[in-house]
């Protein structure tokens, strides 16, 4: 290409610039870096300036003379003597513009003598002002920081004490010394070939001054990069030259190449596998999750060129996504405010910049204004310090160990403080477990290998080094096999007397030594090791990705009007995407959905529509097309034997078999093997999804343990029945008019179901001519079946009024009205259904879905359906009427299509008529931010039904939500109220202001039911609600009861008696075995997962119906003496009110023998310490729930004590001092549990195993306590 042909645009390099020292203007302090007068003239940055650049000017790339200058020398002007290192140092550096498109430069700085004399005299100036007044003493307090020492203020003197410490560095003495000013040369790219811009500079330094000699002179070399060398077309490599290594040398050729996309990822010319090597992988998937999720990232060296290689490599990680916000890899000093801004950031600091603040342990703190989303990465050390409550990155672990099988692949070093894998105790620790609370650092114990290691360590060098053999996805489990035989082997030698402590090991089991690579080789496995790990980093985001454009929103408008309404337009239907998402990854994919790398990618995707295609994009969705081509083809192992073929058919007609002619038969054929297929999938997932729940659900009976905990998440599983139940409806579909066919052949049915009314008319703009035709047919059907139905009942009518017309027509009223509202005779003769059964039609369960304002495409729509139907064990069944409309069938799908194969369709409808068998909850566990109708029934007790008081409830469910304070409207016991999804119900509370003439009210039952997904729930209760009535409570707590579908739930029948302290007596023994189920269905309950969790509440065991709490107020009133002669029968609760009076007197006496003697037992000064430790507590408690439950009556109080307590870990050693005390003399026999050694001992020791557990109690229980 020649130089007139070589445009502009497409040159290799922009500019070539010099910076440094510009003599005319002298020493210029520069201001913007900060008063640096505390420290030595040497260490000082001064002002550089731009000495010449070459072009003068580019149209497409103006040159930026300030900011070309302040990033070739970041920290400012420096001077040099000779005592220091003068070794010239590369770094690169990236510019974004204000339209955010960057360019690239390459920086080399370089030391270059002064020999101004002006110069050097100013700076011997400078140095003896500042000797002046160090010895006056005036040193600011940051010389003797920045020093690290304590230093004498006699300069001159201890410079000669220590010739070589820090402080004689900074001295220059003008008559022995030589000055040194830093000095840069410098490339300005368009894109970032480092390698190439490296090899320029370093080369271009080494042969200045020009030599009188052969070869071409420095000037050439930049004229031809600047002028001759353009940058190659995607897919092609270009040959140029650069100076060499020596001037008498030939240049030395380089070949560059442009990437081809969408087939090859952008370009990327820094080595990963410095990062990986400086960092290790922990470090780097930490921080890899920081950028995701768009925290503030800081990062720290004293290396400018690593800041801006890690900086680099981790952005480029990101693609398909690209970095929108400020990025900054290496901030000059006149930059340092940019750290104060309030956006997410990824900047590069050095480590001796000023805006380092010294921290206990080191230049450790930065001066920000908030470090709660902050992540600093310290890449010398390496440290990490993450932000708080940093989610997980989705399948961390499995990603952890691919990623290490590639740096074992390409035999990458890791840094000495990681280990080479995972999974090893370290320190008593499993590092695995530490990995996945991502809160671990990468400064842990090394567990790699030493240099030189005797026989005996052969089993530790194993069991640390990685196995390369081994793919991630199949662990190697010859390991443990071969561990054990070489055990054995080594006991034996030692059996045999022969001593293997001087044996080295690799004599025995030789290891590859990686082979030492020149430059070239290195830049080639450089190259090749990065595309290995960015592919890896991409299939991570391919697979969690890979059905996004479903749920992508399609704008219905043009481009313009696109624009200028993108802000306030959900372009992603996030709901519906999360739904498909296992529970454990969608605390991170929720925070990342709503990160702006993610709306730029939905936003570049629309943008697609009208030809505007983003390269990023391009290379992910040709990703996820090669993975949706790969995932359909089949691997087969099996060996053929190859057959004789007879000599006709070789000797055939070739055209004849080579004919695309493809008969009908075949096609058949070809079709009856694809159903099949379909069929055999359907059969195979249903079977999978059964046995996994059913293993659930065996596992809480101690059987199948393994199905659960090796099984395929709940909500993965319901997304891939999606998945299959939207490619069964696009088989043989004639036209299809939108994403989901599922969801489109519902939306029909339903249009069809409206039309068939003759009041609605017929759109033509939505209907197609075939349902069109059905919606008509419909209609007549309709009114011809109406038609007859008056007939025939005209002329039933008219013989009922001839017979009836003597008796009068009043009789024939009144039986409406009682139909209407429910027969007297019904009532008197079955028990009513309170609740009235929601409706079972599909169109129903459609109209709950489309009222989700959370979900926004048809994809979404279609998948809350089909949640919704298999919760509420419909599915088939909505199927089967779907399916039912043959005319509608008819009209949408081909006769060849699998829901037109009638055996086919019926036994895919039967295997999802078995998961009937099993609970599903993955609606109401999916959706949680859905608002949702609640219906509530309030069932009170014939004997005080009627209450004046203004009454109040309050549901919590498992979701973490509880409802505010919801009146109960007057002069009704049912209504329904809208709030958030609150999961599955655990508990409720009911209460009234006990006001009015009659306030008290005795409640039997209330019902509570999810009007979209028919769960119901039962709170007992068969208790008055009032003062000086019962215990005087005015608020309960009831604990919810799930009313299986299909059971009736129980009428408002006369409530049994309340429930009362002397109405139940049962056996100790009976107590004891009922206490130890509850203590063990609580201990089963912690270990169970937390999918399992979230269906069997804690609320449940502890204050259900034979919970804990039930159980142990049996304990309490075994013996207990509450009847009496005159006044009120006592309560449990008034026996802890006078212990605790009990236990105040005794604190506040001094702990003498009389006090001793007081409770009953002689002991030392240690065990009264602790029971008085027990008494304070006891003592705070009680006073916190008298404080709190003004409102609860005294066996609520009782229920809040025990709860309290067990979350405590204080119930089981507060039992003996209570049972020391006066009271408990007087208020208990000698059998009850509080007396008799045994049952004490029983009582204390079955829940002492409780303190092993961190009880979690919900807001309802504890009152804010």
């Amino acid at each position: 290409m020649s130089v007139s042909d070589l445009s502009v645009g497409c040159r290799f390099a922009d500019y070539f610039a010099i910076c440094g020292l510009d003599f005319d203007s002298g020493l210029e302090p520069d201001r913007l870096c900060g008063d640096n007068l505390h420290v030595s003239p040497l260490d000082r940055s001064y002002k550089g300036k731009i000495l010449a650049h070459y072009p003068e000017n580019i149209t497409s790339n103006p040159f930026d003379e300030h900011a070309v200058c302040m990033l070739c020398l970041p920290a400012g002007l420096q001077f040099r003597t000779q005592k220091h290192s003068l070794e010239p140092k590369f770094h690169s550096f990236v510019v974004t513009r204000e339209n955010a498109s960057r360019y690239y430069g390459f920086s080399l700085i370089f030391y270059e003598e002064v020999r101004n004399r002006n110069i050097c005299s100013a700076m011997h100036t400078l140095q003896a002002m500042y000797i002046t007044e160090l010895s006056s003493g005036q040193t600011p307090p940051g010389h003797r920081k920045a020093s690290g020492k304590e230093s004498s203020r006699s300069l001159p003197r201890s410079f000669k004490l220590t010739p070589h410490s820090g402080a004689a560095l900074t001295y220059y003495d003008i008559a022995k010394d030589k000055l040194y000013v830093a000095k840069s040369i410098a490339l300005i790219c368009q894109y970032p070939y480092v390698r190439v811009a490296q090899l320029f500079l370093e080369n271009l330094f080494r042969s200045l001054p020009r030599q009188p000699g052969p070869g071409l002179s420095p000037e050439s070399y930049v004229y031809n990069l600047l002028y001759e060398v353009p940058v190659p077309l995607p897919g092609q490599a270009l040959r140029l030259y650069v100076p060499p290594s020596e001037p008498h040398l030939d240049p030395i050729p380089v070949v560059i190449r442009m990437p081809n996309l969408p087939e090859e990822l952008p370009l990327l010319d820094y080595p990963l596998r410095v990062m990986f090597s400086t960092l290790g992988v922990e470090c780097v998937v930490q921080l890899f999750t920081c950028v995701l999720l768009e925290h503030q990232v800081l990062l720290r060296s004293s290396d400018y060129n690593k800041l801006m290689l890690v900086a680099e490599c981790i952005v480029s990680l990101l693609l398909p996504f690209t970095w929108a916000h400020v990025y900054v890899p290496i901030l000059p000093a006149p930059l340092y405010h940019f750290l104060d801004a309030p956006v997410p950031f990824v900047m590069g600091l050095h480590a001796e910049s000023g805006a380092m603040n010294m921290g206990p342990n080191g230049p450790r703190s930065i001066a920000l204004g908030s470090e709660a989303a902050l992540c600093l990465v310290d890449i010398d050390k390496p440290d990490i310090q993450l932000p708080e409550e940093l989610p997980i990155f989705p399948h961390r672990t499995p990603f952890i160990e691919e990623l290490n099988h590639v740096l074992d692949k390409h035999q990458i070093q890791r840094p000495e403080t990681e280990p080479t894998k995972l999974g090893v105790p370290i320190n008593g620790t499993s590092y695995k477990h530490m990995g996945d609370s991502m809160s671990s650092s990468c400064t842990l114990p090394s567990g790699g290998l030493r240099r030189k290691h005797s026989f005996h360590d052969v089993l530790e060098w194993e069991e640390s080094r990685p196995l390369n053999a081994s793919p991630p996805a199949s662990p190697t489990r010859r390991a443990p096999l071969r561990m054990d035989a070489l055990q054995r082997i080594v006991d034996i030698v030692k059996r045999s007397g022969v001593n293997i402590d001087d044996v080295d090991a690799d004599t025995v089991m030789p290891t590859t030594k990686k082979k030492i690579l020149n430059d070239e080789e290195q830049y080639n496995e450089d190259i090749r090791f990065n595309v290995a790990i960015r592919e890896t980093f991409l299939n991570r985001f391919v697979h969690i990705f890979l059905m996004y454009e479903n749920f992508v929103i399609m704008p219905d408008q043009d481009r313009e009007s696109w624009l200028s309404s993108r802000e306030s337009m959900v372009n992603f239907d996030k709901a519906s995407f999360l739904s498909d998402q296992p529970q454990r990854h969608r605390p991170f994919l929720s925070r990342f959905l709503e990160t702006q790398m993610f709306a730029t990618l939905i936003d570049n995707k629309i943008m697609g529509n009208w030809g505007e295609y983003d390269a990023n994009l391009q290379v992910f969705e040709h990703r996820i097309k090669t993975v949706r081509t790969n995932s359909l083809k089949r691997i087969k192992n099996a060996k053929w034997q190859v057959k004789d073929c007879p000599p006709e058919l070789l000797l055939g007609d070739i055209s004849r078999r080579l004919s695309t002619e493809v008969t009908p038969a075949a096609i058949a054929q070809n079709n009856r093997a694809f159903v099949e297929k379909l069929l055999k999938e359907c059969k195979s997932k249903t079977k999978r999804m059964l046995v996994e729940k059913m293993g659930t659900e065996e596992s809480d009976l101690g059987l199948g343990c393994e199905v659960s905990i090796t099984g395929v998440e709940e909500s993965t599983m319901i997304a891939s029945l999606c998945d299959l139940l939207e490619r069964l409806w696009s088989h043989g579909l004639q036209h299809k008019m939108g994403k989901s066919a599922l969801w489109m052949h519902l939306t029909n049915y339903q249009e069809l179901e409206q039309c068939s009314n003759s009041t609605k008319p017929i759109d033509p703009n939505y209907l197609t001519p075939a349902l069109a035709w059905c919606v008509l047919r419909k209609r007549l059907d309709y009114l011809s079946s109406v038609g007859a139905e008056v007939e025939a009942h005209q002329s039933t009518s008219s013989g009922s009024r001839s017979r009836d017309s003597s008796r009068g027509g009043s009789r024939d009223s009144s039986r409406d009205r009682l139909s209407n509202s429910g027969t007297l005779e019904r009532k008197s003769s079955q028990p009513p259904n309170p609740l009235r059964p929601l409706p079972e039609s599909l169109t129903f369960d459609m109209r709950n879905v489309q009222a989700m304002t959370d979900i926004k495409t048809e994809i979404g729509y279609a998948r809350a359906w089909v949640r919704l139907s298999l919760e509420k064990k419909l599915l088939s069944k909505h199927l089967r009427e779907l399916l039912a409309d043959t005319t509608l069938l008819r009209s949408q799908y081909k006769r060849t299509a699998f829901l037109r194969s009638e055996e086919e369709r019926e036994q895919f409808l039967y295997h999802l008529l078995t998961l009937n068998a099993v609970d599903y909850f993955c609606f109401t566990n999916t959706y949680p931010t859905t608002k949702l109708p609640y219906r509530v029934l309030i069932v009170p007790s014939r004997k005080a039904s009627q209450t004046t008081a203004n009454c109040w409830i309050s549901i919590s469910g498992a979701n973490g939500e509880s409802t505010p304070k919801i009146p109960i409207p007057r002069n009704t016991n049912e209504f329904v109220f809208h709030h958030k999804n609150l999961g599955i119900l655990s508990t409720l509370r009911i209460g009234h202001d006990n006001s009015g003439l009659s306030p008290r009210w005795l409640l039997d039952q209330v019902y509570v039911r999810n009007e979209v997904t028919g769960h119901t729930y039962t709170f007992p209760c068969n208790r008055w609600l009032g003062t000086g009535v019962d215990d005087g409570s005015t608020e309960r707590l009831l604990v919810a009861a799930r009313v299986r579908a299909g059971a009736t739930p129980r009428a408002a029948l006369p409530p049994a008696p309340a429930a009362t302290p002397t109405t139940t007596h049962l056996s100790t023994s009976t107590i004891q075995h009922m206490i130890g189920d509850c203590v063990n269905a609580i201990v089963k309950w912690h270990y169970q997962s937390k999918r399992e969790k979230d269906a069997n509440s804690l609320s449940v065991l502890l204050c259900g119906e034979n919970g804990l709490v039930k159980c142990l107020e049996q304990a309490f009133l075994c013996g207990f003496k509450s009847v009496r002669l005159f006044g009120k029968n006592l309560f449990i609760w008034d026996y802890f009110a006078k212990v605790k009076d009990e236990f105040k007197m005794s604190l506040c006496d001094e702990p003498t023998s009389q006090n001793n003697k007081s409770c009953g037992m002689a002991y030392n000064c240690r065990q009264d310490q602790e029971h008085r430790a027990i008494w304070r507590c006891y003592c705070h408690l009680m006073d916190e729930i008298n404080s709190v439950g003004r409102t609860l009556g005294k066996d609520g109080k009782f229920q809040l004590f025990i709860c309290l307590s067990l979350r405590e870990h204080w119930l089981h050693r507060m039992l003996v001092p209570m049972s020391m005390t006066r009271v408990t003399i007087e208020m208990y026999e000698e059998q009850s549990f509080l007396r008799k050694r045994g049952l004490l001992t029983f009582l204390r020791q079955i829940l002492e195993p409780l303190d092993e557990f961190d009880i979690v109690l919900e807001h309802s229980l504890t009152q804010g306590i």
